[in-house]
């Protein structure tokens, strides 16, 4: 087995993912992880899909993030990491199917709307 190519999004978030056997160094926009993601929580995302499965330290993998902020980015890079652990090994499909990680969350920010102040909300209307 080679290298695995996955990609994840998540809101305007995009991870694509390059996976191989190693010592678990991630390694994202050519600065280590925990560089990239200071937050404890984000941290805890990444990991998830390591701890569900018990594969910690054995995967290297390189990311190229881009769009969005930093919690959508997180995301990404979880639903992208948790579908190459699929294509690596079938079994871990409903581990991670039951944790919800191999399901994209479609939620997006709605568009603004002409002759309003954002997307829902209006102008002040004046009565005179």
């Amino acid at each position: 087995m080679d290298v695995i190519n996955t990609s994840g999004r998540r809101k305007k978030a995009v991870a694509r993912i390059y996976f191989q056997k190693g010592k678990g160094k991630i390694t994202v926009n050519k600065v280590d992880h925990k560089k990239y993601f200071a937050n404890e929580v984000l941290l805890y995302k990444i990991q998830q899909p390591f701890d569900v499965t018990d594969n910690k330290n054995k995967w290297d993998i390189k990311v190229n993030l881009d769009g969005g902020g930093v919690a959508g980015q997180a995301e990404a890079l979880r639903l992208a990491i948790s579908k190459a652990l699929v294509e690596v090994d079938e079994e871990y499909r409903p581990l991670l199917r039951e944790h919800g990680l191999l399901t994209r969350d479609p939620r997006m920010v709605e568009r603004k709307k002409p002759g309003q102040k954002k997307a829902r909300k209006k102008f002040q209307f004046s009565k005179r």
